[in-house]
C-alpha cells in the first residue's frame, strides 16, 4: 500500500467531488422523522437520498460488479444499500446515516442549519459530520484500494435515514436483507466522535437512550393567577418535584441505582489515559457563560460522566407562552421533553418502564401526570479488539495522522451499533468520527473539520486492506 499515493488520491478527492456534495447536501432541511411527522409529504428525505445515490451510481462503474439499491419498505424510510464484491466472500459492513436533527437556534451571523459556509478547514451546517459524510467517505475508501489494486473483502454500506429517531425502522430492514448482508466480521461505522483532530479515536462504547414527554395538568384552563395561586398548586410546581425523583436538583445525578452499571475496569483506565491526552479541553470544548465550570474539576470522572453513567437533559417544554404574551394567568398544564441518557450495558426499553413508574405514581395533589415514552435504545459496548484489529488502527492512525490512536466511550447513541453487536457477536468494530471539537453536532454552528473527514476515509480504507490480509492468514 503506498499510504503517499492513498493520502493524494482522498485529499484531491475530497476538494474536488466529496465537499461540493456535502455543501449540496446541507441545503437538503431532511429532518429526521420525529422531527418532521410529514418527512414523506415534503420530499426532503427523497432529495437527500437521490443526491447520495446519484453521486454513488457514478463510481460504481471503477468498482467491478457494484450494485446499489434505495430499499423502500412500506410505510418507512428509505434505506441505501450497496454491494462492492471483493476478493473473498468474508464481508464488511459500513454504516452511516442521512436524516438530519433540527436546526436549532443560536446559529452566528452568515451561519444556518441549512447554508452551507466553507470557512478554512471547516464546513459549516447541518449535518455534514453527523453524518452525511458516511457514503462518501466509505466509498472513496473502497476507490482507493481497487485503484492501487490492493484486495479486500466483500463490502456492504448501509446508509439508514432514521438513526436521529431512534433508528426505529432499521431493524426492519436488518431482517430484510438479512440474507444479503450476510454474516459480517468488520463492521465501520463513521458517526461517532473525536477526542480531538490530532488522532484517531475509537470509540469503545456508546451510552443508550430512553425519553419521552412529561406533562402535569391540574386544570381544564388557565385561570387568574391572583385568584387561584395558593390555592390551586403550580404544575410547575409539581413536574420540577417529579423531575427531583429522577435527578438530584443539586448535583445533577440520577438517583434511582437500578439506572446505573458497574463500569468495566478497562474503561475507567481508558478514560484517565483519554483525559490525559485530552486535559481541559474535555469540557473546554463547550461554549460556557463567562464564570460557568463544569460539575467536577476531575477530567477522568468528567469522561466516565459522559460514557457511562445515566445523565438527564430537558431538550423541549410545552404549555409556556413566550415571555411577551405571558399574562398573570396560572397555566392548566406543562409538558417537557425528557432525555436520559443511560450505560451502555444497561437495558435501554426497562429503563424507560423504570422512568415511566417513577414519575407517574403518587402524583402530588391527584394531578394528572403522564410519561408518555417516545424511545428506548440500548446502548453498546465493544467486543475485545482482535489483536490484528488494534495494530491496524495503531499503524493507520501513525500512517495518516502521525499520532497514535486512542480509546474512548462515547456520550451519544447508535442504536445500529447495538442491534449488529446482539446479531453478529464475533464481528469487530471500527467506530469512529470527525464529531470532534466545536464541532457541535445536533447544535448551532455544526461544522465538519475536513482533513479529519479526509484521514478517516484513509483509515478505513488501510483497515479494511488489513482486515482482508488477517482474514488470509486465518
Amino acid at each position: 500500500m503506498d499510504t503517499a499515493r492513498m493520502t493524494r488520491h482522498i485529499s484531491d478527492l475530497w476538494d474536488a467531488e466529496i465537499v461540493p456534495q456535502l455543501m449540496d447536501y446541507i441545503r437538503i432541511p431532511n429532518k429526521s422523522p420525529m422531527f418532521d411527522k410529514d418527512w414523506a409529504a415534503h420530499g426532503h428525505m427523497d432529495a437527500a437520498v437521490t443526491l447520495m445515490e446519484t453521486w454513488a451510481r457514478g463510481k460504481l462503474p471503477l468498482l467491478p460488479g457494484a450494485t446499489l439499491e434505495v430499499v423502500r419498505l412500506q410505510g418507512r424510510t428509505p434505506l441505501i444499500y450497496i454491494e462492492v464484491p471483493g476478493q473473498s466472500d468474508d464481508t464488511v459492513v459500513l454504516y452511516g446515516h442521512l436524516d438530519k436533527q433540527p436546526e436549532m437556534t443560536g446559529w452566528s451571523e452568515g451561519l444556518g442549519p441549512w447554508t452551507p459556509v466553507l470557512k478554512g478547514d471547516k464546513l459549516y451546517g447541518r449535518g455534514g459530520a453527523d453524518d452525511g459524510y458516511a457514503i462518501f467517505g466509505s466509498l472513496a475508501a473502497l476507490l482507493v484500494l481497487q485503484e492501487q489494486g490492493i484486495a479486500r473483502a466483500r463490502c456492504v454500506i448501509m446508509i439508514e435515514a432514521c438513526e436521529e429517531s431512534g433508528s426505529y425502522d432499521l431493524p426492519y430492514y436488518v431482517d430484510h436483507l438479512a440474507a444479503r448482508i450476510g454474516n459480517p466480521s468488520l463492521v465501520v461505522c463513521l458517526d461517532s466522535g473525536c477526542g480531538n483532530y490530532d488522532q484517531l479515536w475509537l470509540t469503545t462504547s456508546l451510552r443508550g437512550l430512553t425519553g419521552g414527554e412529561l406533562t402535569v395538568q391540574v386544570l381544564e384552563e388557565g385561570v387568574h393567577s391572583g385568584d387561584a395561586s395558593g390555592v390551586v398548586p403550580s404544575s410547575f410546581r409539581i413536574l420540577r418535584e417529579l423531575l427531583s425523583r429522577l435527578e438530584d436538583p443539586q448535583t445533577g445525578k440520577i438517583k434511582p441505582q437500578e439506572l446505573y452499571v458497574e463500569i468495566p475496569s478497562q474503561r475507567v483506565e481508558q478514560a484517565k489515559a483519554a483525559a490525559k491526552v485530552l486535559g481541559k479541553a474535555i469540557y473546554e470544548k463547550f461554549p460556557f457563560v463567562d464564570g460557568m465550570q463544569p460539575v467536577t474539576d476531575d477530567l477522568a470522572e468528567l469522561v466516565l460522566n459522559r460514557t457511562w453513567r445515566p445523565q438527564l437533559a430537558v431538550t423541549g417544554v410545552d404549555g409556556m407562552p413566550p415571555l411577551e404574551s405571558a399574562g398573570n394567568v396560572l397555566r392548566p398544564k406543562t409538558s417537557v421533553k425528557l432525555s436520559l441518557r443511560v450505560p451502555p450495558t444497561l437495558d435501554g426499553a426497562k429503563a424507560g418502564e423504570l422512568v415511566k413508574e417513577l414519575l407517574e405514581k403518587d402524583p402530588p395533589y391527584g394531578a394528572k401526570v403522564s410519561f408518555k415514552l417516545e424511545k428506548d435504545g440500548s446502548g453498546w459496548h465493544a467486543p475485545q479488539l482482535s489483536p490484528w484489529l488494534e495494530q491496524a488502527v495503531t499503524d493507520a492512525s501513525q500512517h495518516f495522522f502521525g499520532a497514535p490512536a486512542a480509546y474512548m466511550g462515547e456520550g451519544g447513541s447508535i442504536p445500529f451499533m447495538g442491534m449488529l453487536g446482539s446479531k453478529f457477536p464475533q464481528a469487530q468494530f471500527l467506530i469512529t468520527g470527525v464529531l470532534g471539537p466545536h464541532s457541535n453536532a445536533h447544535g448551532p454552528n455544526e461544522f465538519i473539520h475536513i482533513p479529519t473527514g479526509k484521514k478517516v476515509s484513509m483509515v478505513v480504507a488501510e483497515v479494511v486492506a488489513r482486515h482482508f490480509e488477517q482474514s488470509q492468514r486465518s
